[in-house]
């Protein structure tokens, strides 16, 4: 069942069209969330964000923060799910060719929740490989990385490029060559004992399970450092690791043809350990 505007349908049933402005422009915003045993986890960071994005391109949505949240769970319950992945899409709507936002009366409102699939074992226990793309982030000035935008195809080209060097994530330089964040996370690495990430400054989508390592290292008393590195920085990496809501903290074994690391190392295990607990505590005081 999906959640089309303002009631559920069956899949088959879910269309919009072919006018949409989500379709013609990728003139839209989008919010991926994780439900663990029928809760939502950071709901309300998630909801703070889609509202952040719509303001960011003067989009209007078309619900409260409440009533996504009651749609989401709505949704969740028709397709029967405890372990979910769920997804809010919010595009400008319908309306005649042209790029004016006036165009389009009404916002165009999905949710759609399916069985979270687990990763395979294999990734946690040995790590992916990754690879610096060459196709560089949106400058912030044209695209806002902060803006989670229909306007995917930038990710798009750098995970092509990925899976042609046979890489399992691409990391994308910004305009100015300094590490950004992967088409669909955030990358970490640890040199001599110091939690190394990208600043935002840098132009990249300050990812919410981002925030979770980086608050769960000051409480192990971990030292961190965001800030401009270049690709050299991490290749003198004692360890590196990718993130996001999915895949929560995901160990990277190596870039493609440039070198390896231990995977998982000491820092990662120690950081997922620390989320894993973090998800364990909302969960419980959510019930």
């Amino acid at each position: 069942m999906i959640y089309l505007n303002n009631k559920l349908v069956p899949r088959d049933s879910a269309r919009i069209s072919v006018f949409d402005h989500g379709f013609l422009y990728g003139d839209g915003i989008y919010e991926t969330l994780r439900a663990y045993d029928g809760v939502v986890f950071m709901f309300d960071e998630h909801i703070d964000r889609l509202f952040r994005s719509a303001s960011m391109i003067e989009l209007g949505v078309p619900k409260s923060p409440d009533e996504i949240k009651k749609a989401v769970y709505k949704t969740i319950e028709a397709n029967r799910l405890k372990e979910a992945v769920i997804r809010i899409t919010i595009s400008r709507g319908a309306g005649p060719i042209g790029l004016d936002p006036a165009l389009c009366p009404e916002p165009t409102f999905v949710i759609f929740a399916s069985q979270f699939r687990e990763y395979p074992v294999r990734f946690y226990r040995k790590g992916v490989n990754i690879t610096i793309a060459g196709i560089r982030r949106n400058y912030s000035r044209a695209l806002d990385p902060r803006i989670k935008s229909l306007n995917f195809l930038n990710n798009v080209l750098a995970k092509i490029e990925a899976k042609k060097k046979g890489a399992y994530e691409a990391v994308m330089l910004n305009h100015r060559g300094y590490l950004a964040e992967g088409t669909i996370s955030n990358i970490f690495f640890i040199r001599d004992k110091v939690l190394y990430t990208p600043s935002p400054k840098v132009g990249i989508l300050d990812g919410i399970t981002r925030g979770i390592i980086l608050d769960a290292a000051r409480e192990l008393q971990i030292k961190i450092r965001e800030g401009r590195f270049r690709p050299e920085d991490v290749y003198g990496s004692q360890e590196v690791f990718i993130s996001n809501t999915t895949m929560e903290v995901m160990p990277v074994a190596g870039i493609v043809k440039v070198m390896t690391f231990p995977a998982p190392g000491d820092f990662t295990r120690l950081l997922h350990k620390a989320y894993k607990k973090r998800v364990a505590e909302y969960i419980e005081r959510e019930r």
